[in-house]
């Protein structure tokens, strides 16, 4: 009977196939064999060496690809195979996200508590809000700035002056850090204001027209050329923000 129940109890196990070598560490193999532990699987892990020993297996297998999982005498396949099989969701690299977008604006008004809480040990503070404007500026224009090639070739899609003059493709995102740096700081606003609120007014112009009245379905270059963010109320967003603190933190400076 206690052998019975240790044979119920012994945990599932799994054969997984994986490349690993001084040069190269397949991370989806770790994914595997990470994602089968946490399911309760005991695994056997054959690493694969070297890319002759690769090729070996894909030849023996019938397979393209590695890592490789069997269950049994299943073969289950890749880490996405494994995910599937297991009833987890796999992502689409292709599908429209905005989970970018969502973690600038976080990691932006986070930053700006912090300096509030900082500066004036509470987070309830004018400069809160013009901090968070002027972080997640800075932000966008890291993103752009990542390959600012893969950047204008987006923003040439629908951008009204860039079409007309290529080179504002390439200006833009350091126009953007430019700005956001110095409304960060509070200084040079003639400026960073000037700056802030063409583009802004330019980006916003061509957003509404690109997508509420041409009703084109395009990606945003907010965050990068590279990204899958669907164009629309984020970029609309982007440039209303750089246009509303630059009429801003110029009514600031003449009021005060």
């Amino acid at each position: 009977m206690d052998q019975q129940i240790d044979q119920q109890n012994e945990p599932r196990v799994a054969q997984l196939y994986r490349m690993e070598t001084d040069d190269h560490i397949c991370p989806f193999g770790l994914k595997s064999k990470d994602l089968l532990e946490r399911r309760g699987f005991k695994v056997e892990d054959h690493i694969l060496d070297s890319r002759a020993a690769q090729e070996a297996f894909k030849a023996a297998q019938q397979v393209e690809t590695t890592p490789q999982t069997f269950i049994g005498t299943q073969r289950i396949g890749g880490y996405d195979a494994l995910r599937e099989y297991f009833g987890e969701d796999v992502p689409d690299e292709d599908a429209p996200t905005y989970q970018p977008v969502i973690a600038i604006f976080a990691i932006a008004a986070l930053m700006a508590l912090a300096l509030a809480w900082a500066a004036f040990g509470g987070v309830m503070h004018l400069r809160t809000v013009e901090w968070f404007v002027a972080i997640s500026m800075c932000l966008l224009a890291v993103q752009k700035l990542r390959d600012v090639a893969a950047f204008s070739n987006s923003f040439l899609g629908y951008d009204l002056l860039a079409r007309r003059h290529v080179r504002y493709a390439y200006v833009y995102p350091f126009g953007e850090a430019l700005a956001g740096i110095l409304m960060l700081a509070g200084e040079l606003i003639w400026l960073a204001a000037p700056v802030a609120a063409f583009i802004g007014c330019v980006g916003a112009i061509s957003v509404i027209k690109a997508v509420y009245i041409d009703k084109r379905d395009i990606k945003c270059a907010c965050v990068g050329g590279n990204s899958n963010v669907p164009l629309g109320f984020v970029s609309l967003t982007e440039n209303l923000m750089m246009f509303g603190m630059a009429m801003w933190m110029t009514l600031k400076g003449i009021l005060l």
